[in-house]
């Protein structure tokens, strides 16, 4: 297969992978010669490696003793230096002066622009106001934010304080939120005074009352951020304004104080999506976190001081939290509040040549749009200072990879990254030192032993498989929230290979080293026992012109299960049989007979989670006529009005 795009020589020389095989090669006592051979090193010692990039990652370990892992061999229970300690916001704020670390825009012009200097001062006067609140080390601080400056300073200024902070976006309604936060009982709740979106905007000042009375008695105050500049009136009762909470201007160089902590103390709490079930509540450590972040978007991404990264997300999704971690490496930060097409299709890709963005983090989803809107953005606007292009949410289609490259520039690393709140980082990412190849993620994390297991547990490659993580690595979660015993953590990931991670993603691992995600394994499809990868039918469906959107499930009927595909047409276009015979046809072409669809049927619109990924259970669900949990978990749940018992034949 011919690359679609192969770095220079002079890429591959300057790109911190490089210099990092190379100290690695002086570690290992052997030479490194490629990324294959790396790779292979840090997953044979998972020790070595870790223990190196504490030492090369720039993150502000405060005690650092010798031991790097205290059982390597336990999954779950093994614990990441043991005895260090650090604190999670001193690494985000260690880089100091007048450069910009963040940058706040939004859809209706808005721009906010803090330097690293104003940063640091903003961190340490919220810091007051929740010491002032008696604020601590496990405290909960939980905002119900847009993607906005103020959410990056409330955080920094929890974690500084060793609390435990928590968000979710304005997307997601008030049964969602309490759904969410009242698992963990915050101390402090952030919230907006409204939101907008698309040129609407909503006042949700009724609708943060109504949380916080939910949330029970250990809330201590509730802060109002003036996104529309509707006051406190009608917001909880005793609320406090963001301008009261921050207090009065203090030097621009004065600085936090940081708690120091153990390695793996809690610092986020992020849920699942919901659509099964009441959402899990996952805890993160600090510095598991720090270093899985710190790695890929330093190695895996080359970026550091003097780079801008920007990726579209909200602060319900794990991306913002990997975003915001941009800090880390000494990159500027750029964060979007509103559609990502609004006021234009090309909104986004505008700010990118304003802001001379240098990564450029987005989904399949939103690709998709810019193709259906003709959109040509490397023609239309100046990207020359873009590097990398990164996606995630789903698979990323070979046509796809390809627009991007006709379309947006045929010099850029496009790097299709896939991992999960479950990690708050990425099991499978770029390199800017490889080829990049179709509808393939170039390779899988340093130090993360991935690979595709059959059904008895031996290793494939070249086919389908579970995706699985032979060996700890830094940011498995600490746990589950309220689960004392940890049974509900072991059973989520540990049970269906004892004491190996199962993600519940369908791969293959390419001889070249690649990876192929297929899509959720829970949403595989098996007509006449053959396994099928829901993203092998979206694929070729979705680049189709005349389809925005589609759903596939297994459909059980009798012994067997048929496939169901459920399409949204194009505005305009019109659903008969001659396009079904075509969207058949294209499958029949581009996958195989046995993926082509036995049912197929039109509907308005796919439901899918505020991240944004299609919620195929939720669609099977539904169309057995059973009750779908947490319907405020999904971005529209209208949606699911067209799939009702009786559409498929039982």
């Amino acid at each position: 297969m011919t690359p679609l795009w192969t770095p220079s020589a002079a890429r591959i020389e300057r790109a911190k992978l490089t210099a990092f095989r190379h100290r690695a090669a002086s570690v290992a006592g052997r030479p490194l010669p490629d990324t294959a051979a790396l790779h292979r090193w840090t997953v044979e010692q998972p020790e070595d490696f870790w223990s190196l990039w504490a030492d090369v990652s720039g993150v502000p370990f405060r005690t650092r003793l010798d031991a790097t892992c205290s059982d390597l061999h336990a999954m779950p229970g093994a614990r990441w230096f043991p005895g260090s300690t650090l604190n999670f916001a001193e690494a985000f704020l260690r880089f100091e002066g007048a450069e910009p670390a963040l940058i706040g825009l939004d859809e209706r012009g808005g721009e906010v622009v803090l330097s690293r200097d104003a940063l640091r001062a903003a961190v340490a006067r919220l810091q007051n106001f929740l010491l002032q609140h008696g604020v601590g080390p496990g405290d909960r601080v939980a905002a119900w934010l847009a993607n906005r400056v103020e959410a990056v300073v409330a955080m920094l200024a929890a974690t500084s304080l060793g609390a435990v902070w928590t968000s979710s976006s304005p997307d997601f309604g008030e049964a969602a939120v309490v759904a969410r936060f009242g698992q963990v009982q915050p101390k402090i709740l952030f919230v907006g005074d409204g939101s907008f979106y698309a040129g609407k905007a909503h006042d949700l000042r009724a609708a943060g009352a109504a949380i916080a009375r939910q949330l029970g008695p250990q809330l201590a105050a509730v802060v109002v951020v003036p996104v529309l500049g509707l006051g406190r009136d009608g917001a909880a009762h005793g609320a406090v304004s963001w301008a009261d909470a921050i207090g009065e201007p203090c030097p621009e160089r004065a600085a936090p104080t940081f708690t120091p902590l153990p390695f793996d103390h809690p610092v986020y709490v992020l849920y699942s999506s919901g659509t099964t079930g009441a959402p899990k509540g996952i805890v993160h450590g600090a510095g598991g976190t720090l270093l899985q972040h710190t790695k890929e978007l330093a190695l895996h991404a080359d970026l550091g001081e003097g780079d801008t990264l920007f990726f579209y997300t909200t602060t319900g999704w794990m991306m913002w939290n990997w975003l915001v971690s941009g800090l880390t490496v000494g990159a500027t930060v750029v964060l979007w509040d509103g559609s990502p097409v609004h006021p234009q299709p090309d909104a986004l890709w505008a700010m990118a040549a304003r802001h001379r963005v240098t990564a450029f983090g987005t989904s399949p989803r939103f690709l998709q749009l810019c193709e259906e809107n003709g959109l040509r953005p490397g023609r239309q606007h100046d990207l020359s200072s873009l590097r990398t292009v990164l996606s995630t949410g789903s698979p990323l289609a070979p046509e796809q990879f390809a627009y991007v490259y006709d379309a947006v520039s045929n010099d850029v690393q496009l790097a299709s990254i896939s991992g999960g709140t479950d990690i708050v980082s990425c099991f499978m990412l770029g390199s800017p030192v490889d080829p990049v190849y179709p509808g393939e993620i170039q390779m899988r994390g340093l130090g993360m032993a991935v690979e595709a297991w059959s059904p008895e547990g031996s290793a494939r490659i070249g086919e389908r498989g579970e995706l699985v993580c032979t060996k700890p690595f830094p940011s498995m979660p600490v746990g589950f929230w309220n689960d004392p015993d940890g049974s509900r953590y072991r059973k989520a990931y540990f049970e269906h290979f004892p004491g190996v991670w199962r993600h519940g993603d369908w791969i293959t691992v390419t001889e070249r080293g690649g990876v192929i995600v297929h899509g959720r394994s829970d949403a595989t499809l098996n007509p006449g026992g053959v396994r099928i990868g829901s993203a092998e039918i979206y694929g070729p469906v979705e680049a189709m012109a005349e389809v925005s959107d589609c759903v596939v499930i297994g459909w059980p009927r009798g012994a067997d299960v048929e496939i169901a595909l459920f399409v949204v047409v194009a505005p305009g276009v019109l659903w008969d049989d001659a396009l079904a015979a075509r969207i058949k046809a294209r499958i029949r072409s581009q996958a195989s007979p046995r993926h082509v669809p036995t049912h197929l049927l039109p509907v308005p619109a796919v439901p899918r989670t505020m991240s944004g990924k299609k919620v195929e259970i939720a669609v099977l669900q539904a169309l057995r006529g059973e009750p779908v949990p947490n319907r405020d978990a999904l971005a529209n749940p209208e949606a699911l009005a067209a799939y009702v018992p009786g559409v498929l034949p039982a």
